[in-house]
């Protein structure tokens, strides 16, 4: 079973004399030597190096202490998550779903060897407590593909102490920095040992496949909303590994990514051809079901649990509670649910991957993607506010019931479209399309709070309806649902005001 530990690290230049004396760093009372380690790890990888691109390294390593599959995931400089699995002679699955959204259906093989002497050494502090793992490494690289270059060298490794404070890494680094030691120009082994081993036709080759792909200043219409999209598709590939440890918000923000895609592929039909992007449309919708199957549970109960929490004890009759946790369905468990892990792991969302590329590397523009960038893009985000306009006035005009809640929800929906659309014109457009975007965030919380007291209370006559159902007292359910149109009727309220507002601000 993997588990996962945050690293946070910082890699020095070293040469014959080793570490220079640090029982001056203050904090540090005793340094005590641990000993010569001899490890030994062969880093995968997909021929064309993907995990390596994205600051992924996937190794499996023997000897030390912590033998076995090591997964890491780059968090900011100098920190990453670093994933462990025991050691074994395959992949462990767990690990290979992890990089699946880069690796795809490729193979990922031996890459590079790294044979490490590792002088080790603890800071303790003067209560014995660990500080940092400072450790000598003595590393000779060896490249298993093409020619197989050579490399070797020698660098210094402080690690902090599982929970320690990151201000104690500058405390050595000051240091070490007195001493005549520098930072390494490569932020891991890895990365050196490719650029030291690489083939030197490869070299070259790379560098302009690199310039070749690396996308320039945004000028055209088309340029503008590409950037958006790969920006987009990104998120996606790179919350995957997230989304399937369970990293807080992980779920929500790869949902967010797919509807900045559908929206963006809808507002801008002009620039990107829409028979080709309409069917990509559709399969992003089917990724933000399956990744809203628990979530919009969630949503739902933490509300339902926070009106609850606010009623005196003495308007809570009977299990309420109890029975909220039973129509939540919570079983306790950690993670996403089966359904979100079933459909990252299918062939379904690996096609779509792939359409994102697509889109990406060979776009399907159409004749204005060549045009005034301005004219293009503005007039894209004018025809999505217009559409909230109508849906918006159609709202204010409707009598209090289920056509109005149906008109301000569709109004919600174009009005996060139109945020989307300016989030992409941002860039182009400045100041005016941050107005809109701040205008249309206000707008989408106004409706989303209106829609949510709409399902909420479905949610609440569903759970009346069982209590009932089984001889429990009905009355707090009632007094819930009465709130929650409370709520609704004050957004309703709300709604004419609000959009006077943003009517009389829009800059276009």
């Amino acid at each position: 079973m993997a588990d996962t530990k945050r690293e946070i690290e910082r890699k020095y230049e070293s040469d014959e004399s080793g570490l220079p004396d640090l029982t001056g760093v203050a904090g540090v009372a005793t340094v005590i030597d641990k000993g010569v380690a001899e490890l030994d790890a062969v880093y995968y990888d997909t021929p064309d190096e993907r995990l390596a691109a994205a600051s992924i390294t996937l190794r499996r390593r023997t000897g030390g202490s912590d033998a076995g599959w090591h997964l890491k995931f780059p968090v900011s400089a100098g920190v990453r998550d670093e994933i462990r699995a025991p050691l074994s002679d395959t992949l462990p699955d767990d690990l290979a779903g992890l990089v699946r959204s880069r690796v795809r259906e490729a193979e990922l093989v031996p890459l590079v060897r790294l044979v490490s002497t590792r002088d080790v050494s603890d800071l303790l502090d003067a209560d014995g407590i660990l500080l940092a793992e400072v450790s000598v490494d003595a590393v000779v690289a060896e490249r298993l593909t093409e020619d197989g270059r050579t490399a070797q060298w020698s660098e210094i490794e402080v690690e902090l102490a599982d929970d320690g404070d990151p201000a104690f890494l500058e405390k050595v680094d000051k240091r070490l920095r007195k001493a005549g030691v520098r930072p390494s120009d490569s932020p891991s082994k890895l990365a050196r040992a490719l650029q030291e081993t690489a083939p030197k036709k490869g070299k070259k080759k790379d560098k302009k496949r690199e310039k070749a792909q690396a996308p320039g200043e945004p000028v055209t219409p088309g340029d503008h909303v590409l950037a958006y999209v790969r920006v987009q598709r990104d998120a996606i590939i790179e919350l995957d590994p997230a989304v399937r440890r369970d990293v807080f918000d992980s779920v929500h923000s790869m949902r967010v990514a797919t509807r900045r895609l559908r929206s963006t592929f809808k507002s801008f039909g002009t620039v990107l051809d829409r028979a080709v992007t309409d069917p990509i449309g559709e399969e992003l919708k089917w990724l933000a079901g399956e990744l809203g199957v628990d979530r919009d549970q969630e949503v739902l109960t933490d509300r339902l649990t926070g009106a609850l929490d606010d009623l005196p004890e003495s308007l809570v009759t009977g299990p309420v509670r109890e029975r909220l946790r039973a129509w939540a369905g919570k079983d306790g468990g950690a993670g996403p649910g089966p359904e979100v892990i079933e459909a990252l792991d299918g062939r379904r969302y690996l096609e779509l991957l792939e359409s994102l590329d697509a889109v990406v590397k060979d776009p399907p523009l159409l004749k204005a993607a060549e045009g005034d960038a301005e004219k293009v893009i503005t007039q894209a985000v004018k025809k999505d506010f217009a559409k909230v306009a109508a849906l918006v006035e159609e709202a204010v005009a409707q009598p209090s019931g289920a056509d109005r809640d149906l008109a301000m929800h569709e109004a919600r929906k174009k009005a996060k479209r139109t945020r989307y659309a300016a989030e992409a014109a941002g860039p182009l457009l400045g100041r005016p399309a941050k107005v809109v975007v701040r205008d249309m965030k206000s707008l989408q919380s106004l409706l989303g709070d209106h829609q949510d007291s709409v399902m909420t209370r479905e949610a609440l006559h569903d759970i009346a309806l069982h209590a009932h159902q089984a001889g429990e007292s009905a009355f707090t359910y009632g007094l819930l649902y009465g709130r929650e149109e409370r709520r609704a009727e004050l957004a309703e309220g709300a709604l004419p005001g609000t959009w006077a507002k943003i009517s009389a601000d829009m800059p276009f």
